[in-house]
């Protein structure tokens, strides 16, 4: 049975003042919720004191936003796994559409911080996803596939267990359009079919969330849908009430309870 999954990716923005306001707040609000994973994806800058603030609340798991692909070295402003790990970091972040748009990452380069993050043993969140000129013209599939198999390359299918793929339609961050639940549906479940096609136990435990534009107004209806796993919430992650919300309806939602 998959549980549910939010991760709310906080992105370039914060302050220590937020972050332990939006932590006290969440400690309150989610005090004894049980089914359902929630993440926090802080900037990089933030993670330590984040975890620290975490330490009393064992119903949340850090996560970072991104990882190097080197283990140590001359590599000035890079972040290892293993400084990942050694801070409690849990998940990490990878392809986020953002990354391979602004710092031209290739879906090699990202397969190789895929491999980098399941070797220190950490949960990867491989983010798939088209542009609005992919989508216009029919390609969501075939983007998709190929995203992914870009990790089936190099590791093959079982490098999906105990990891996370998040449908993100770069057409719908931040633009005020969004894919209706029925979209995301269709989409989500092309991607577990597609991985089905070499191991089916991988493709029925595999997380994969949806991360387009949501909100706690019109969260729930994409949690009803059989293959939508949770959502990886951006800049919304930063209003407190919004984010638990969010945590809340999925920690109630029965459906997920068949899934």
């Amino acid at each position: 049975m998959r549980r549910p999954l939010i991760i709310g990716n906080w992105k370039l923005n914060g302050s220590k003042k937020i972050a332990n306001e939006l932590i006290s707040y969440l400690r309150k609000e989610l005090l004894g919720i049980e089914d359902c994973d929630i993440v926090i994806a802080p900037p990089i800058v933030y993670l330590h004191l984040v975890k620290q603030a975490l330490i009393s609340i064992s119903n949340i798991d850090l996560g970072a936003q991104n990882v190097d692909v080197n283990l140590s070295g001359a590599f000035t402003g890079e972040i290892s796994v293993n400084m990942m790990r050694d801070i409690g970091v849990k998940y990490i972040i990878v392809g986020h559409s953002e990354r391979r748009r602004y710092h031209n990452e290739s879906n090699e380069v990202i397969a190789q911080k895929f491999l980098m993050i399941k070797n220190a043993n950490l949960v990867p969140v491989l983010c798939v996803g088209e542009t609005e000129k992919e989508h216009i013209r029919g390609k969501t599939n075939e983007i998709c596939a190929h995203q992914i198999n870009a990790i089936l390359k190099i590791q093959g299918v079982a490098a999906f267990r105990n990891a996370v793929i998040a449908y993100e339609p770069i057409w719908a961050i931040g633009t005020g359009k969004s894919a209706t639940p029925l979209q995301a549906q269709t989409i989500h479940k092309f991607i577990r079919e597609y991985l089905a096609e070499q191991d089916t136990t991988v493709a029925k435990t595999v997380i994969i969330l949806y991360g387009g534009s949501i909100n706690d107004k019109n969260v729930a209806q994409f949690f009803y849908q059989p293959d939508i796993d949770g959502v990886l919430v951006g800049n919304a992650s930063l209003n407190a009430n919004v984010f638990s919300t969010i945590v809340k309806i999925a920690a109630t939602c029965k459906y997920f309870n068949t899934k």
